[in-house]
């Protein structure tokens, strides 16, 4: 499958550097460049990428406003890209439902991945900062009084999912855990954010942290 790919970032130099590793990559079409989320969510509604590469800080609409804006609508997954393992701004695009994030120091095969990962609907957090980012969120926010809407609905199946996202677990690595297939791990965890109300696994991994369901 050929994913169709927006690049959205400030500055030029990277930007060039990320189309010339996409476009020499099978799989992948480049359709679009953008230097700031406002232009990244017009060209977004217009040429309709399957993925949009965003950073998060730029000039104008920043890419957090930008992915609330793009996955709100529906119009395409978000990959946020960002400079910092440890940034408040990474939790907020998260917050407005990107499929997940990378460092910008990631290989080049990794975000090929990556990107095909969220095309296809399963969030990408980056392996080295994702149990110690969560942590660090879950201990900064103060646990809500009121459980989510839906909490409560989850099967002990689904709910045992959730905790996994809460970990950063992938599919296959939920499979493993759980001994299931690969299958009915997409299905379950697409029934937990139906019934959560949720935009995306990152969200729900953030969830199960802010409500102490991962051990």
């Amino acid at each position: 499958m050929t994913v169709k790919v927006l690049v959205a970032d400030d500055h030029g130099a990277i930007r060039a550097g990320l189309v010339l590793i996409l476009r020499a990559s099978p799989g992948i079409e480049v359709v679009g460049e953008a230097a700031d989320g406002a232009t990244a969510v017009r060209m977004a509604r217009t040429l309709r990428p399957d993925v949009v590469l965003m950073d998060v800080r730029m000039p104008g609409t920043d890419g957090i406003e930008a992915t609330r804006q793009l996955v709100g609508d529906g119009v395409c997954e978000v990959l946020v890209l960002t400079t910092f393992d440890l940034d408040d701004y990474v939790y907020a695009a998260m917050r407005a439902g990107a499929g997940g994030f990378l460092l910008k120091s990631v290989e080049a095969p990794r975000l090929v991945e990556a990107i095909h990962q969220v095309a296809a609907g399963e969030g990408v957090l980056e392996p080295k900062i994702t149990r110690r980012m969560m942590t660090a969120f879950a201990a900064s926010s103060p646990v809500p009084v009121t459980p989510p809407r839906g909490l409560a609905e989850l099967t002990e199946r689904e709910s045992e999912v959730l905790a996994c996202l809460g970990e950063g677990l992938s599919n296959a690595q939920i499979a493993r855990r759980l001994f299931i297939g690969e299958t009915t791990v997409k299905t379950h965890v697409s029934r937990v954010l139906t019934k959560l109300d949720l935009r995306s696994r990152v969200q729900a991994a953030i969830l199960a942290q802010e409500h102490g369901l991962v051990p």
